[in-house]
């Protein structure tokens, strides 16, 4: 038998012996398809795997593990009722100008606060793996975005660079927007290439991430629908997300994709967190 890894050993006793919400630890947890109010997978599969070390999170066999495992204990519950509502506020959707007389609406799931905004740092710089769960249920309470579907519709997760990737060692966005493809039943698309190396964004204002972003990003194909749904973990201003639209409006865009009807695109954008309740 295979020894379990730490995250594996503390998610199956949640799963099979305490029961209390892993947030509040006092109040039993609550399985999702009552929270949701929609099925779920109910049954756990067996714990198996080796310790998510950078190798390990290469091999796509070993990630979709990971993440089925996840999934099915979110169906059984992490969280309490209490704790569930706590964390999954579904703020107003804020907009930002993408074109004259264009702007692009931005929906979040959550607020970047506790504890989400940790368990994301977790996930993306640690390669925190026992974090997940609770990034999943905060990716499933994103509305699915009214008409669209997988025969008009397109996930766009946000774009990251070579370097960022090989210094990173796996790419957290493509993990949650292959989760949100999967929920929502809507393709995910490659099409948006980064075409720089940016500083990072974090710690930046507005102003210093719009010029940042200037042609950071440029399309490599036509995109196969209208209705583009953009994804990215996090969202301070917008910036980001204002840029890889702007990268479908753009002249380059009119060049590469030869579309005389490229402004008639429906973008949205959709993230994990933004903000904060104050």
């Amino acid at each position: 038998m295979r020894r379990l890894a730490p995250y594996q050993t503390g998610l199956w006793l949640a799963e099979y012996i305490d029961m209390r919400c892993q947030l509040c630890r006092i109040y039993h947890s609550t399985p999702q398809s009552k929270l949701l109010q929609h099925q779920a997978p109910s049954s756990l599969q067996g714990i198996t795997g080796t310790p998510p070390t950078r190798t390990a999170l290469k091999k796509h066999s070993f990630l979709t593990d990971i993440i089925h495992q996840a999934n099915s204990y979110l169906s059984s519950g992490l969280f309490c009722a209490h704790c569930h509502n706590d964390i999954t506020w579904l703020p107003r959707p804020f907009e930002v100008d993408i074109a004259s007389s264009v702007s692009l609406s931005i929906q979040a799931s959550t607020y970047y606060e506790y504890p989400i905004r940790q368990a994301i740092r977790a996930f993306k710089h640690q390669e925190d793996m026992t974090k997940l769960p609770l990034l999943l249920h905060a990716i499933r309470q994103l509305p699915r975005p009214h008409g669209c579907h997988r025969n008009n519709s397109v996930i766009v997760a946000m774009p990251t660079t070579n370097q960022r990737l090989v210094k990173r060692g796996f790419e957290p966005v493509s993990i949650l927007s292959a989760q949100l493809s999967k929920h929502w039943q809507i393709p995910l698309w490659q099409g948006v290439k980064r075409i720089d190396d940016t500083v990072s964004q974090q710690g930046l204002t507005r102003a210093e991430r719009l010029s940042n972003l200037n042609n950071a990003f440029a399309l490599i194909k036509k995109p196969p629908v209208k209705r583009l749904l953009l994804f990215d973990d996090v969202s301070t201003t917008g910036a980001s997300l204002q840029a890889v639209a702007r990268a479908f409006i753009s002249p380059t865009a009119v060049k590469s994709t030869t579309d005389s009807s490229h402004n008639s695109y429906q973008i949205s954008a959709y993230v994990l967190a933004h903000g904060s309740k104050s």
